[in-house]
Protein backbone atom coordinates (compact mmCIF):
# COMPACT_ATOMS: atom_id res chain seq x y z
CA UNK A 1 0.00 0.00 0.00
CA UNK A 2 2.97 2.48 0.47
CA UNK A 3 4.26 1.77 -3.10
CA UNK A 4 0.99 2.59 -4.42
CA UNK A 5 0.45 5.99 -2.36
CA UNK A 6 4.37 7.12 -3.27
CA UNK A 7 3.09 6.59 -7.37
CA UNK A 8 -0.18 8.33 -6.52
CA UNK A 9 1.98 11.11 -4.94
CA UNK A 10 4.39 11.37 -7.87
CA UNK A 11 1.87 11.13 -10.72
CA UNK A 12 -0.37 14.51 -8.92
CA UNK A 13 3.22 16.42 -10.01
CA UNK A 14 2.76 16.19 -13.90
CA UNK A 15 -0.94 16.21 -13.50
CA UNK A 16 -1.12 19.79 -11.77
CA UNK A 17 1.25 21.09 -13.48
CA UNK A 18 -0.53 19.89 -17.12
CA UNK A 19 -3.40 21.31 -15.57
CA UNK A 20 -1.80 24.50 -14.81
CA UNK A 21 -0.10 24.79 -17.88
CA UNK A 22 -3.14 24.48 -20.52
CA UNK A 23 -5.04 27.57 -17.67
CA UNK A 24 -2.11 29.72 -17.86
CA UNK A 25 -2.50 29.49 -22.06
CA UNK A 26 -5.69 30.13 -22.29
CA UNK A 27 -6.03 32.85 -20.17
CA UNK A 28 -3.39 34.58 -22.04
CA UNK A 29 -5.74 34.53 -25.33
CA UNK A 30 -8.62 35.87 -23.22
CA UNK A 31 -9.35 39.61 -24.02
CA UNK A 32 -8.67 41.63 -20.91
CA UNK A 33 -6.21 41.98 -18.11
CA UNK A 34 -4.69 44.04 -15.10
CA UNK A 35 -2.99 46.16 -17.36
CA UNK A 36 -6.31 46.87 -19.62
CA UNK A 37 -7.83 47.39 -16.49
CA UNK A 38 -5.21 49.70 -14.92
CA UNK A 39 -5.33 51.54 -18.28
CA UNK A 40 -9.46 52.15 -18.33
CA UNK A 41 -8.98 52.95 -14.29
CA UNK A 42 -6.66 55.76 -15.58
CA UNK A 43 -8.65 57.13 -18.40
CA UNK A 44 -11.81 56.65 -16.16
CA UNK A 45 -13.56 54.09 -18.06
CA UNK A 46 -13.61 51.55 -15.67
CA UNK A 47 -16.71 49.52 -14.52
CA UNK A 48 -15.36 48.39 -11.04
CA UNK A 49 -16.57 45.33 -9.44
CA UNK A 50 -14.22 44.80 -6.71
CA UNK A 51 -11.95 46.86 -4.86
CA UNK A 52 -10.13 50.26 -6.35
CA UNK A 53 -6.25 49.47 -7.33
CA UNK A 54 -4.01 49.31 -4.82
CA UNK A 55 -1.16 51.17 -5.79
CA UNK A 56 -1.96 52.41 -9.40
CA UNK A 57 -3.02 55.92 -8.83
CA UNK A 58 0.34 56.40 -6.22
CA UNK A 59 2.64 54.51 -8.70
CA UNK A 60 0.98 56.35 -11.93
CA UNK A 61 -1.18 59.01 -10.97
CA UNK A 62 1.66 61.58 -11.85
CA UNK A 63 2.14 60.79 -14.78
CA UNK A 64 -1.94 60.40 -15.99
CA UNK A 65 -2.64 64.31 -16.62
CA UNK A 66 0.22 64.35 -19.58
CA UNK A 67 -0.82 60.81 -20.92
CA UNK A 68 -3.78 62.11 -22.64
CA UNK A 69 -1.68 64.51 -24.92
CA UNK A 70 0.74 61.80 -26.50
CA UNK A 71 0.09 59.89 -29.14
CA UNK A 72 2.25 57.05 -29.32
CA UNK A 73 0.13 54.85 -27.27
CA UNK A 74 -1.88 54.36 -30.35
CA UNK A 75 0.28 51.62 -31.89
CA UNK A 76 0.19 49.88 -28.28
CA UNK A 77 -1.16 45.90 -28.12
CA UNK A 78 -3.81 46.85 -25.02
CA UNK A 79 -7.51 48.07 -25.56
CA UNK A 80 -7.71 51.77 -24.97
CA UNK A 81 -3.96 52.62 -24.68
CA UNK A 82 -5.08 55.34 -27.81
CA UNK A 83 -3.25 58.39 -26.20
CA UNK A 84 -1.31 57.21 -22.97
CA UNK A 85 2.63 57.73 -23.24
CA UNK A 86 4.39 54.61 -23.98
CA UNK A 87 6.45 54.67 -20.44
CA UNK A 88 3.19 54.46 -18.60
CA UNK A 89 1.85 51.13 -20.44
CA UNK A 90 5.93 49.70 -19.77
CA UNK A 91 5.35 50.81 -16.01
CA UNK A 92 1.96 49.50 -15.58
CA UNK A 93 3.14 46.39 -17.55
CA UNK A 94 6.50 46.01 -14.98
CA UNK A 95 3.80 46.70 -11.43
CA UNK A 96 1.97 43.48 -12.77
CA UNK A 97 5.46 41.76 -13.89
CA UNK A 98 3.95 41.91 -17.85
CA UNK A 99 7.31 43.12 -18.71
CA UNK A 100 8.55 39.78 -18.96
CA UNK A 101 7.47 36.59 -21.56
CA UNK A 102 4.57 34.71 -20.90
CA UNK A 103 7.10 31.24 -20.20
CA UNK A 104 9.31 33.52 -17.90
CA UNK A 105 5.95 34.54 -15.87
CA UNK A 106 4.95 31.11 -15.93
CA UNK A 107 8.36 28.98 -14.61
CA UNK A 108 8.54 32.16 -12.00
CA UNK A 109 4.97 31.66 -10.91
CA UNK A 110 5.62 27.38 -10.46
CA UNK A 111 8.47 28.36 -8.54
CA UNK A 112 7.04 30.07 -5.85
CA UNK A 113 3.47 28.14 -5.65
CA UNK A 114 5.98 24.93 -5.02
CA UNK A 115 6.89 26.80 -1.96
CA UNK A 116 3.35 28.05 -1.55
CA UNK A 117 4.34 31.35 -2.04
CA UNK A 118 1.09 32.93 -3.82
CA UNK A 119 2.26 36.92 -3.96
CA UNK A 120 -0.32 39.29 -3.25
CA UNK A 121 -3.59 40.73 -5.36
CA UNK A 122 -3.62 43.14 -7.82
CA UNK A 123 -6.63 44.31 -7.05
CA UNK A 124 -7.10 44.00 -3.28
CA UNK A 125 -3.20 44.43 -2.36
CA UNK A 126 -3.48 41.49 0.40
CA UNK A 127 -1.26 38.54 0.01
CA UNK A 128 -3.55 35.67 -1.53
CA UNK A 129 -3.11 32.97 1.23
CA UNK A 130 -4.52 35.22 3.77
CA UNK A 131 -7.96 36.15 1.60
CA UNK A 132 -8.12 32.58 0.68
CA UNK A 133 -7.93 32.15 4.78
CA UNK A 134 -10.26 34.68 5.57
CA UNK A 135 -13.00 33.36 2.97
CA UNK A 136 -12.87 30.04 3.78
CA UNK A 137 -14.87 29.61 6.81
CA UNK A 138 -18.22 30.59 5.04
CA UNK A 139 -17.32 27.79 2.05
CA UNK A 140 -16.70 25.38 4.59
CA UNK A 141 -19.59 25.84 6.24
CA UNK A 142 -22.10 25.48 3.49
CA UNK A 143 -19.77 22.77 1.68
CA UNK A 144 -19.88 20.77 5.09
CA UNK A 145 -23.18 20.77 5.98
CA UNK A 146 -24.43 20.46 2.52
CA UNK A 147 -22.43 17.21 2.65
CA UNK A 148 -23.20 16.13 6.17
CA UNK A 149 -27.02 16.52 5.64
CA UNK A 150 -27.12 15.00 1.73
CA UNK A 151 -25.71 11.75 3.46
CA UNK A 152 -27.93 11.65 6.73
CA UNK A 153 -31.13 11.86 4.24
CA UNK A 154 -30.08 9.93 1.41
CA UNK A 155 -28.22 6.88 2.96
CA UNK A 156 -31.91 6.08 5.08
CA UNK A 157 -33.75 6.71 2.06
CA UNK A 158 -32.17 4.95 -0.34
CA UNK A 159 -31.94 1.90 2.10
CA UNK A 160 -36.13 2.22 2.80
CA UNK A 161 -36.39 2.55 -0.99
CA UNK A 162 -33.86 -0.41 -1.35
CA UNK A 163 -35.96 -2.81 1.06
CA UNK A 164 -39.34 -1.49 -0.22
CA UNK A 165 -38.15 -1.44 -4.05
CA UNK A 166 -41.72 -0.87 -6.29
CA UNK A 167 -43.59 -0.20 -3.32
CA UNK A 168 -45.45 3.14 -3.36
CA UNK A 169 -43.25 4.68 -1.01
CA UNK A 170 -40.57 3.27 -3.91
CA UNK A 171 -42.59 5.48 -6.46
CA UNK A 172 -43.35 8.87 -4.90
CA UNK A 173 -40.30 9.30 -3.11
CA UNK A 174 -38.80 8.89 -6.62
CA UNK A 175 -40.63 11.27 -7.82
CA UNK A 176 -40.16 13.55 -5.21
CA UNK A 177 -36.24 13.35 -5.50
CA UNK A 178 -36.39 13.36 -9.16
CA UNK A 179 -38.82 16.87 -9.37
CA UNK A 180 -36.39 18.83 -6.74
CA UNK A 181 -33.20 17.55 -8.87
CA UNK A 182 -34.70 19.34 -11.71
CA UNK A 183 -34.90 22.76 -10.04
CA UNK A 184 -31.60 25.08 -10.53
CA UNK A 185 -30.31 25.63 -7.42
CA UNK A 186 -29.91 29.20 -8.16
CA UNK A 187 -33.15 30.01 -9.27
CA UNK A 188 -34.63 28.32 -6.32
CA UNK A 189 -31.92 30.84 -4.36
CA UNK A 190 -33.96 33.44 -6.12
CA UNK A 191 -37.09 32.31 -5.37
CA UNK A 192 -36.36 31.85 -1.74
CA UNK A 193 -35.22 35.60 -1.27
CA UNK A 194 -37.97 36.40 -3.11
CA UNK A 195 -40.67 35.39 -0.69
CA UNK A 196 -38.68 35.17 3.05
CA UNK A 197 -35.82 37.52 2.79
CA UNK A 198 -37.64 41.06 2.59
CA UNK A 199 -37.79 40.45 -1.93
CA UNK A 200 -41.92 41.19 -2.21
CA UNK A 201 -43.57 39.34 0.89
CA UNK A 202 -41.88 38.61 4.41
CA UNK A 203 -38.25 39.11 6.04
CA UNK A 204 -37.51 36.43 8.20
CA UNK A 205 -34.21 35.56 7.18
CA UNK A 206 -30.97 37.83 6.56
CA UNK A 207 -28.74 38.10 3.92
CA UNK A 208 -25.10 38.62 3.74
CA UNK A 209 -22.89 37.09 5.94
CA UNK A 210 -23.11 33.98 8.43
CA UNK A 211 -23.19 35.86 11.30
CA UNK A 212 -24.69 39.21 12.51
CA UNK A 213 -23.12 42.39 13.34
CA UNK A 214 -23.43 41.88 17.56
CA UNK A 215 -22.73 37.94 17.45
CA UNK A 216 -19.37 39.05 19.67
CA UNK A 217 -21.73 39.98 22.30
CA UNK A 218 -24.22 36.88 22.18
CA UNK A 219 -23.88 34.11 24.63
CA UNK A 220 -22.97 30.60 23.22
CA UNK A 221 -26.74 29.43 22.51
CA UNK A 222 -27.58 33.01 20.37
CA UNK A 223 -24.53 32.65 18.20
CA UNK A 224 -25.80 29.17 17.30
CA UNK A 225 -29.34 29.90 16.54
CA UNK A 226 -27.92 33.05 14.84
CA UNK A 227 -25.58 31.15 12.86
CA UNK A 228 -27.76 28.92 11.27
CA UNK A 229 -30.64 31.59 11.48
CA UNK A 230 -28.21 33.32 8.20
CA UNK A 231 -27.33 29.34 7.50
CA UNK A 232 -31.24 28.37 6.44
CA UNK A 233 -31.54 30.27 3.43
CA UNK A 234 -28.60 29.30 1.45
CA UNK A 235 -28.12 25.46 2.35
CA UNK A 236 -31.89 25.04 1.73
CA UNK A 237 -31.02 26.31 -1.72
CA UNK A 238 -28.00 24.00 -2.14
CA UNK A 239 -29.83 21.08 -1.11
CA UNK A 240 -33.04 21.42 -3.12
CA UNK A 241 -31.25 19.43 -6.12
CA UNK A 242 -28.89 17.35 -4.11
CA UNK A 243 -30.44 13.92 -3.18
CA UNK A 244 -31.15 12.34 -6.23
CA UNK A 245 -27.78 11.10 -7.20
CA UNK A 246 -26.98 9.80 -4.05
CA UNK A 247 -30.50 7.95 -2.65
CA UNK A 248 -30.42 6.45 -6.35
CA UNK A 249 -26.59 4.85 -5.71
CA UNK A 250 -27.32 3.62 -2.31
CA UNK A 251 -30.40 2.03 -3.39
CA UNK A 252 -29.17 0.60 -6.30
CA UNK A 253 -25.90 -0.71 -4.73
CA UNK A 254 -28.09 -2.18 -1.69
CA UNK A 255 -30.65 -3.63 -4.81
CA UNK A 256 -27.59 -5.24 -6.48
CA UNK A 257 -26.30 -6.84 -3.06
CA UNK A 258 -29.42 -7.96 -1.86
CA UNK A 259 -30.41 -10.24 -4.93
CA UNK A 260 -26.50 -11.83 -4.35
CA UNK A 261 -26.12 -15.55 -3.24
CA UNK A 262 -24.69 -14.73 -0.18
CA UNK A 263 -27.73 -13.24 1.29
CA UNK A 264 -30.10 -15.94 0.25
CA UNK A 265 -27.80 -18.39 2.04
CA UNK A 266 -27.59 -15.98 5.16
CA UNK A 267 -31.34 -15.62 4.95
CA UNK A 268 -31.41 -20.02 5.08
CA UNK A 269 -29.36 -19.86 8.52
CA UNK A 270 -32.35 -18.42 9.62
CA UNK A 271 -30.62 -14.95 10.13
CA UNK A 272 -33.07 -12.29 10.87
CA UNK A 273 -33.80 -9.28 8.16
CA UNK A 274 -32.52 -7.05 10.35
CA UNK A 275 -29.07 -8.82 10.86
CA UNK A 276 -28.85 -9.89 6.94
CA UNK A 277 -29.20 -6.03 5.50
CA UNK A 278 -26.96 -4.34 8.13
CA UNK A 279 -24.56 -7.19 9.02
CA UNK A 280 -24.13 -8.96 5.35
CA UNK A 281 -25.32 -6.50 2.82
CA UNK A 282 -24.49 -2.89 4.05
CA UNK A 283 -20.80 -3.20 4.01
CA UNK A 284 -20.48 -4.65 0.66
CA UNK A 285 -23.28 -1.96 -0.68
CA UNK A 286 -21.99 1.24 0.83
CA UNK A 287 -18.59 0.73 -0.10
CA UNK A 288 -18.62 2.93 -3.09
CA UNK A 289 -20.86 5.13 -1.21
CA UNK A 290 -18.71 6.30 1.63
CA UNK A 291 -15.78 6.13 -0.32
CA UNK A 292 -17.46 9.05 -2.55
CA UNK A 293 -18.16 11.53 0.75
CA UNK A 294 -14.58 12.95 0.09
CA UNK A 295 -14.88 13.92 -3.46
CA UNK A 296 -18.33 14.69 -2.89
CA UNK A 297 -17.73 17.20 0.08
CA UNK A 298 -14.65 19.15 -1.83
CA UNK A 299 -16.79 18.98 -5.28
CA UNK A 300 -19.88 21.15 -2.68
CA UNK A 301 -17.28 23.06 -1.15
CA UNK A 302 -15.42 24.29 -4.40
CA UNK A 303 -17.95 24.35 -7.24
CA UNK A 304 -21.44 23.53 -5.76
CA UNK A 305 -21.17 27.24 -3.87
CA UNK A 306 -20.31 29.34 -6.05
CA UNK A 307 -23.92 31.15 -7.34
CA UNK A 308 -24.81 30.55 -3.97
CA UNK A 309 -22.67 32.85 -2.50
CA UNK A 310 -22.82 35.19 -4.96
CA UNK A 311 -26.55 35.28 -4.96
CA UNK A 312 -26.87 35.21 -1.13
CA UNK A 313 -23.70 37.98 -1.28
CA UNK A 314 -21.72 35.78 1.08
CA UNK A 315 -17.90 36.33 1.46
CA UNK A 316 -16.52 32.86 0.71
CA UNK A 317 -14.20 31.16 -1.88
CA UNK A 318 -16.86 30.92 -4.62
CA UNK A 319 -17.65 34.90 -3.88
CA UNK A 320 -13.77 35.73 -4.58
CA UNK A 321 -13.24 33.51 -7.44
CA UNK A 322 -15.94 35.41 -9.45
CA UNK A 323 -14.29 38.90 -8.44
CA UNK A 324 -10.81 37.77 -9.56
CA UNK A 325 -12.51 36.59 -13.04
CA UNK A 326 -14.17 39.42 -13.56
CA UNK A 327 -11.23 41.52 -12.32
CA UNK A 328 -8.56 39.30 -13.79
CA UNK A 329 -6.88 39.17 -10.69
CA UNK A 330 -4.16 36.48 -11.70
CA UNK A 331 -2.58 35.52 -8.86
CA UNK A 332 -5.74 34.80 -6.88
CA UNK A 333 -6.90 32.81 -10.34
CA UNK A 334 -4.39 30.90 -10.49
CA UNK A 335 -3.33 30.54 -6.45
CA UNK A 336 -6.84 29.42 -6.08
CA UNK A 337 -6.74 26.68 -9.53
CA UNK A 338 -3.44 25.58 -7.76
CA UNK A 339 -4.53 25.03 -4.26
CA UNK A 340 -8.23 23.41 -5.06
CA UNK A 341 -6.83 21.25 -8.09
CA UNK A 342 -4.15 20.11 -5.34
CA UNK A 343 -6.74 19.13 -3.04
CA UNK A 344 -9.06 17.62 -5.42
CA UNK A 345 -5.70 15.35 -6.89
CA UNK A 346 -5.09 14.66 -2.72
CA UNK A 347 -8.87 13.79 -2.50
CA UNK A 348 -9.02 11.31 -4.99
CA UNK A 349 -6.02 9.19 -3.38
CA UNK A 350 -8.18 9.96 -0.12
CA UNK A 351 -11.44 8.12 -1.62
CA UNK A 352 -8.91 4.96 -3.05
CA UNK A 353 -7.87 4.85 0.50
CA UNK A 354 -11.40 4.91 1.87
CA UNK A 355 -12.38 2.13 0.04
CA UNK A 356 -9.60 -0.51 1.86
CA UNK A 357 -11.09 1.28 4.69
CA UNK A 358 -14.96 0.59 4.35
CA UNK A 359 -13.25 -3.10 2.97
CA UNK A 360 -10.12 -4.68 3.92
CA UNK A 361 -10.04 -7.16 1.34
CA UNK A 362 -9.29 -4.70 -1.40
CA UNK A 363 -5.70 -4.45 -2.00
CA UNK A 364 -4.94 -1.73 -4.61
CA UNK A 365 -1.12 -2.96 -4.34
CA UNK A 366 -1.97 -6.48 -5.57
CA UNK A 367 -3.95 -4.97 -8.44
CA UNK A 368 -1.04 -2.44 -10.07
Amino acid sequence: MIAYIIRRLLLIIPTLFGIMVLNFVIVQFAPGGPVERTIAELKGTAVSVTAPIVGAESDLGANAPDAAGGGAGAESAYRGARGLDPSIIKEIERMYGFDKPAHERFWMMMKDYATFNFGESFFKGRPVVDLVIEKLPVSISLGLWTTMIVYLVCIPLGIAKAVRDGTEFDVWTSIVIIVTSAIPGYLFAVLLIVLFAGGSFVQWFPLQHLTSNDWDMMSWPEKIADYFWHLALPLTAMLIGSFASLTLLTKNSFLDQINQQYVTTARAKGLTERRVLYGHVFRNAMLIVIAGFPGAFISILFTGSLLIEIIFNLDGLGYLGYEAVIARDYPIMFATLYVFTLIGLLTQLVSDLMYTVVDPRIDFEART
